[in-house]
């Protein structure tokens, strides 16, 4: 790659960008249109913003050569995840993982826990594991998956990871543990590729230039992605990242029990119960403990002691109520004792009453756990979750999918990641557009949740390279939203003869025409002869799962549901032409085809002009090209099996 050529590009796109962007912001937009020319200039707003975080990513990319040796007896274990893919498939990935030459162990990670693929890796020397319940009988959080049960079963200073579907080539590891001479690399990805898909690729299976020319900017800035699998990761980091991620739970379960108490003291104040003496002590006294917590907490308090302490405050507020409740027992057992009268069974003596308030005072026992808003300041002050298992370990505390939350963990501990760029491992080819789509989604909702959740421009240890790297990914998924508008402007005009602009001069063309093809002669020289078309069909065309992605993963955040794990499926969900799953864009496409029609009537009577009609006219011809991807997906058959066999078999 000629880099002061990519830069001198990216430098003329920007400026270019501006210039034009500058110009639609401030002299063209057609306020008595503002309904589609705001939202048309918001969108190409979002669209520049796109285009600089590209321009940025590929400015330094770091083409890496060999690895070189692999760290003296560095030990490794080559993890094999499955769900519900077929057993011949995963069978066939794990022998093949089997025969990888550098000295390993090889693990099948079923996070259905079927028998019959246990049985079958046992009969090939394979390891076993499933995801079940940990040792206490607890389900672990669905956001660990097999890993974090790996990392406890197995013992190797390094995990390659692999999907069920990824077969590996003998020499990845030979290939890629060189990297890790140096102690602060934690990752080393390699390119997700897939056997047996056509030229055409009407799957948009591959992406040949995010495997490769945008990883490779992203390394330069010290910023490679992990993709989930076809990757080795360093144990040492990935527990380091879990006691990290513990203390971070652990710190927002405190300030949200905190939180919790404060509201469920207030609403305790306001039933009748407030009224008992008793009552407004007990509370009283827990307000008073929560409080101090709180100051202590801002003040950087140790998160062991003041938890311990604010437990023991509370603790201790009970017995005080229980004691007073005892008063009148031992005035009872005083006047007793001065009649000496005979004790009945069962009556409670002096010497035993400490023994009494002692299990009274446990928050399960106490009368007061019986009324119902003090019942509920206890809980509210419990940091703790008993229903679930929490163990110290780095997937369980990341609250959406492992690899975009994982990377940018890592990155926020100093580790480093290293993008190897040789294709080591061959994925057997989606087989139809259900599963492609389904996996898209589950990774866009991913990766809008870690925005949410994390935003990367908000995290300090992150440096800025690295921010805007993990920043770029993110924004690329909001792209639905301005794809919409981009299929409605033209139909707007065309059919109702209304322009966002106020004119499409010469002034417009000689603004927009430079930006576009220096824009795409920078994606060209970038490319260097990869095809990128179909990639860039794919990202306008799937509108409906990005914007489905962004509005279910806004309502999990938003709404303070844990997001769960969404299984990417490893089978063909369709037998047939898929028409249902493209449902939107074939109405868009009906309708880009009518507003045609209706445009062209319209200019022959006089009602659009000439410029405007020719200009939106090949807006839309464009709009229904790039849609028109998904009438092929939806009726591709699947990959030639034999085609398929002998690319994963011959490279």
């Amino acid at each position: 790659m000629n880099r002061s050529l990519v830069r001198l590009l990216v430098l003329l796109t920007v400026l270019l960008g501006v210039n034009y962007l500058a110009w639609r912001w401030l002299e063209s937009l057609n306020w008595s249109a503002w309904w589609i020319a705001v939202p048309l200039v918001l969108a190409e707003t979002y669209s520049l913003v796109h285009v600089a975080l590209f321009g940025l990513t590929v400015w330094r990319p770091r083409l890496r050569g060999e690895a070189g040796d692999p760290p003296a007896g560095a030990t490794v274990d080559v993890l094999v995840s499955t769900s519900d893919e077929p057993l011949d498939q995963v069978l066939r990935t794990a022998l093949a993982a089997q025969a990888i030459r550098y000295p390993h162990r090889t693990w099948i990670l079923d996070d259905g826990a079927r028998p019959e693929l246990g049985a079958l890796a046992a009969g090939h020397g394979l390891g076993y594991l499933a995801r079940g319940e940990d040792r206490t009988g607890r389900p672990q959080p669905a956001g660990a998956r097999g890993l974090d049960h790996a990392l406890t079963a197995t013992e190797g200073e390094f995990l390659l990871l692999l999907d069920a579907d990824q077969v590996p080539d003998p020499e990845i590891l030979d290939r890629t543990l060189g990297w890790f001479g140096d102690r602060e690399v934690a990752l080393v990805q390699t390119p997700l590729w897939f056997a047996g898909v056509p030229d055409h690729d009407p799957l948009g299976s591959q992406d040949p230039l995010f495997h490769g020319p945008v990883q490779q900017g992203k390394d330069g800035w010290d910023a490679a992605l992990f993709c989930g699998t076809n990757a080795i990761l360093r144990r040492e980091a990935l527990l380091q990242l879990g006691r990290s991620g513990h203390l971070e739970e652990t710190e927002r379960d405190v300030k949200a029990s905190l939180a919790r108490t404060r509201a469920a003291l207030r609403r305790a104040r306001r039933s009748p119960e407030a009224a008992n003496p008793v009552v407004s002590g007990m509370l009283d006294d827990v307000e008073a403990a929560t409080e101090r917590a709180r100051t202590e907490l801002r003040a950087g308090a140790p998160l062991a002691e003041l938890t311990h302490r604010l437990q023991r405050e509370v603790d201790a507020a009970a017995r005080r109520t229980v004691t007073r409740d005892f008063s009148q027992i031992e005035a009872d057992l005083a006047s007793i004792a001065a009649l000496e009268l005979p004790p009945e069974d069962g009556m409670v003596w002096p010497d035993e009453l400490a023994a009494a308030v002692d299990r009274m005072s446990r928050r399960d026992l106490s009368p007061l756990a019986a009324v119902e808003p003090v019942r509920r300041v206890l809980e509210a002050v419990s940091a703790d979750r008993p229903g679930e298992a929490r163990p110290v370990v780095p997937l369980a505390t990341i609250p959406v999918a492992e690899d975009m939350a994982l990377t940018t963990r890592l990155h926020g501990l100093g580790r480093r990641s290293v993008y190897h760029h040789e294709i080591l491992v061959r994925g057997v080819a989606p087989e139809d557009l259900g599963t492609v789509l389904a996996r898209r989604r589950h990774r866009a909702r991913a990766t809008v949740q870690v925005l949410l959740r994390e935003n990367p421009l908000l995290q300090r240890r992150l440096g800025w390279g690295q921010r805007l790297m993990h920043f770029a990914t993110m924004w690329s998924c909001l792209g639905g939203f301005a794809a919409v508008v981009y299929f409605a402007a033209p139909i707007v005009y065309l059919v109702l003869g209304v322009l966002p602009v106020t004119s499409l001069d010469g002034d417009f063309f000689a603004r927009f025409v430079p930006f576009v093809v220096v824009h795409q002669l920078l994606v060209l020289v970038v490319a260097r002869g990869i095809p990128t078309w179909r990639t860039r069909q794919y990202r306008l065309a799937l509108f409906p799962v990005w914007i489905g992605a962004c509005t279910t993963a806004a309502r999990t955040v938003w709404s303070g549901r844990p997001p769960g794990l969404a299984v990417e499926p490893g089978v063909r969900q369709d037998a047939g032409p898929a028409w249902h799953l493209v449902r939107p864009q074939l109405v868009v496409m009906g309708m880009l085809a009518a507003a045609l029609v209706v445009g062209a009537l319209r200019l022959a009577v006089g009602l659009n002009e000439p410029v405007g009609t020719l200009v939106n006219v090949a807006w839309a011809a464009f709009d229904l090209v790039v849609l028109s991807v998904l009438v092929t997906a939806a009726r591709y058959p699947g990959p030639d099996p034999e085609k398929r066999s002998a690319d994963a078999v011959h490279g």
